[in-house]
């Protein structure tokens, strides 16, 4: 039998090696192309859902003419409303295409915090990956100064 003299670095590199390894390995999983991974508590659901026509989404005051703002739907899902004019509004499911994480809208596009996907806020589409799909458009109309489902 061998004794092997262990010293304290040769067990602070090896634990640190392993805790590296370890921490790696789920920073790798997350950014994975597997379907498994789960999005942060809160997110936005994938499916955009069907909200009955009128249901109230936000003030027409609350969103600025080239912004978007975050919403939550009646049936409390996210969603983004945005004005690209003074006549016309239009709203998305705030899941991103790619992993469902939230974005969050900035002035005229669109950001996941999760994985950087950024999109046009004012037409859902893809302007820089991973995400490969638009956003899910929701229908959305303006009656008496109020953003509504439609």
């Amino acid at each position: 039998m061998t004794a092997e003299k262990h010293t304290r670095r040769s067990v602070l590199v090896t634990g640190g090696a392993v805790a590296g390894a370890t921490v790696g390995t789920g920073a790798l999983a997350a950014c994975g192309s597997g379907t498994s991974a789960t999005p942060p508590a809160g997110s936005a659901s994938s499916d955009p859902g069907t909200l009955p026509a009128g249901q109230r989404l936000a003030a027409l005051s609350a969103v600025p003419v080239g912004e978007a703002v975050a919403v939550n739907t009646p049936d409390g899902k996210q969603a983004i409303v945005a004005r690209p004019d003074d006549t016309k509004v239009v709203c998305f499911n705030a899941a991103c295409t790619h992993k469902g994480c939230p974005v969050t809208p900035a002035g005229a596009e669109l950001r996941c915090p999760c994985h950087g996907s950024l999109f046009d806020a004012f037409t859902g589409a893809v302007k820089r990956g991973p995400a490969e799909t638009s956003l899910a458009a929701i229908p959305v109309k303006v009656e008496n100064d109020q953003i509504v489902s439609g």
